[in-house]
């Protein structure tokens, strides 16, 4: 049987919840118009959940799929391995704390037939600590709203539907699990978003605190670079360095002026060093941005990977076919 639909939750410590997870699966699957599965990844758990993991897997062999990491690699890496394993043509992204509720899964997938490629759920209600999770969240979203150019709501609502073609043009690392519908967008992706039910956590502790603040800001920082300017990194190290050599050389002119003109010398004075230094690293930054370019295009050229991404083909076939 082709599977259609594919729930990829990355686990980590979820021993209780792990069995009431599986359950409310089952009870929204009811209303899933396609065949589903379920891609349950551990994340390196230390309680019993990998051993509650298996027993599913041999409890319900048609639906569940278990994929067992060798130690915790991080969210985003466990999000990564469940869409590797994923089988769907659509896939659903949800945590396994029973905060996300499965039962709004069918109006994601509802909204997917509007024709959107990424369906973004929104805790509008969210039942989190106010000062510790709601504020920082709602600054962090308008912030990645902003720098990205998407806006959301809810970046950090992992209760998200995506079409597998997009997902295939993009690969993750590091925490980048909250800024998929960036990089979605990035490939011609139609993204909208949904309001969603959010209830509060009822067993274990959340793995998430104000420590990833920096985190988030410093993946905000690789984002923008990656989706302005992994294509043309000249510009950005290109026009950094002409900036810099500008305002050095506007220095050393001044430093030149008042030497000729009033005869104050001219290796004295600190506008020397830092106009002279402001030259050099605006000339290195150049030099960094035309090796960029050449690393840009042999990515490229190496891997055979075009600087596009084709939505539909009508009566024509891929290039890779007519070789």
């Amino acid at each position: 049987m082709k599977v259609a639909l594919s729930l990829v939750v990355p686990v980590y410590n979820e021993e209780e919840n792990v069995p009431l997870l599986y359950e409310a699966v089952l009870a929204a699957a009811e209303h899933f118009p396609q065949p589903w599965e379920l891609v349950l990844v551990d994340d390196g758990s230390q309680d019993r959940s990998p051993a509650l993991l298996r027993q599913l897997a041999a409890q319900d062999p048609a639906h569940v799929r278990v994929v067992l990491l060798r130690r915790n690699f991080g969210q985003t890496a466990a999000i990564a391995a469940g869409i590797d394993h994923a089988r769907g043509d659509i896939v659903v992204l949800l945590d396994a704390d029973l905060q996300n509720d499965p039962a709004d899964i069918p109006k994601l997938l509802a909204k997917m037939d509007e024709g959107y490629d990424v369906v973004s759920g929104w805790r509008k209600d969210r039942q989190d600590p106010f000062w510790t999770r709601v504020l920082p969240s709602a600054v962090a979203n308008w912030l990645i709203s902003r720098v990205t150019g998407v806006p959301l709501h809810d970046y950090g609502c992992t209760l998200k539907a995506y079409r597998r073609e997009v997902l295939r043009e993009f690969r993750l690392y590091g925490e980048m699990h909250r800024f998929i519908p960036a990089y979605a967008a990035a490939v011609g992706a139609r993204i909208t978003e949904v309001p969603v039910r959010h209830h509060p956590r009822r067993f274990g502790r959340s793995k998430y605190g104000l420590n990833r603040i920096v985190k988030v800001l410093l993946d905000l920082i690789t984002v923008k670079f990656l989706l302005s300017y992994f294509h043309k990194p000249i510009y950005l190290f290109g026009g950094l360095g002409l900036s810099l050599s500008g305002l050095g050389g506007a220095m050393l002119a001044f430093v030149f002026v008042r030497r000729v003109v009033w005869g104050i010398s001219a290796l004295r004075s600190p506008f020397f060093q830092t106009g002279l230094m402001l030259v050099i690293l605006g000339f290195q930054a150049v030099l960094m941005g035309l090796i960029a370019e050449l690393l840009v295009r042999t990515y490229h050229e190496t891997q055979d990977k075009p600087t596009y991404v084709v939505r539909e083909r009508l009566n024509v076939d891929p290039p890779s076919a007519r070789r």
